[in-house]
Formats: structure tokens, sequence, C-alpha cells
């Protein structure tokens, strides 16, 4: 698989990611301007009350945003999250977790990256800024 950016598929992208692979993570879109994802309701994602859990959604968050931070690195660059900050709005207890994720700052050496979660009816359920360090 091409670490080029531009080669990659939202599949091929998330499959970077085993941990997000494995806990169920899915990018439907991917661009420079936003990286689409979401995380379906399921019994081992949650919490006591049925409810998503925490870290299950914060996962979901950062892997939108270490997307929309790859995809503004320069060439042959990678990076890594040294900030993340999720503040948890609404419980989602059913359906689908749907994160949209855009770079705020893109600079030589930090990314700021902002990702909203909202539930089907398009509620906001949280929201993480995270800064992902460029490490060429």
């Amino acid at each position: 698989m091409s670490l080029d950016p531009a080669a990659m598929s939202p599949g091929d992208l998330v499959a970077t990611m085993p941990f997000a692979v494995h806990t169920g993570v899915e990018i439907t879109a991917a661009s420079r301007d936003e990286v689409v994802g979401h995380l379906d309701w399921s019994e081992a994602r949650t919490t006591l009350g049925g409810g998503f859990h925490g870290g299950a959604l914060m996962t979901l968050a950062d892997s939108l945003g270490a997307v929309a931070a790859f995809l503004h690195l320069p060439a042959g660059a990678g990076t890594a999250t040294v900030s993340s900050s999720t503040v948890l709005l609404k419980a989602a207890r059913q359906g689908r977790v749907t994160g949209r994720s855009r770079a705020i700052s893109v600079g030589r050496r930090f990314i700021t990256v902002q990702t909203d979660l909202s539930d089907e009816e398009g509620r906001a359920i949280a929201t993480t800024t995270q800064v992902q360090a460029v490490l060429a």
C-alpha cells in the first residue's frame, strides 16, 4: 500500500490504523478539506446505561483527526498526536455516530484539527480538538 495520500482510498487510510479497524471505525470520505467517518452502535462499545463509551467516541475522533493531519503533511513526513481534548456533549444510545474532521491550523511543526461528532439526527455528541506533530 502506498503512503502517498493522493493515492489512498478512505479504506486504505483507515487500514493504516489497526486499532481503528479493530474498534469499527470506518472512513467514508477523505480530502484535505474534510475527513468523514462513523462508528456504529454495538453493545461492545457501550458503558453502563447503553450509551457509547467515551473512549469509543474519542477513538473515532482521534482516527479521523489523524487522517486530516496526514492529508496536510509534507512529502515523507509522519504525524503523531501530542494533545487531544474532547468535550462530551450528549449521550448516543443507538445508531451511528458520524464524525467530520478538518484542519483548523496547518504549520511547519504542528497541525491542529477539530473533529465534530453527531448522531443520526444531526445533534452534537462531542467535539475534539487535537494537535498533531509533523514528524519530518
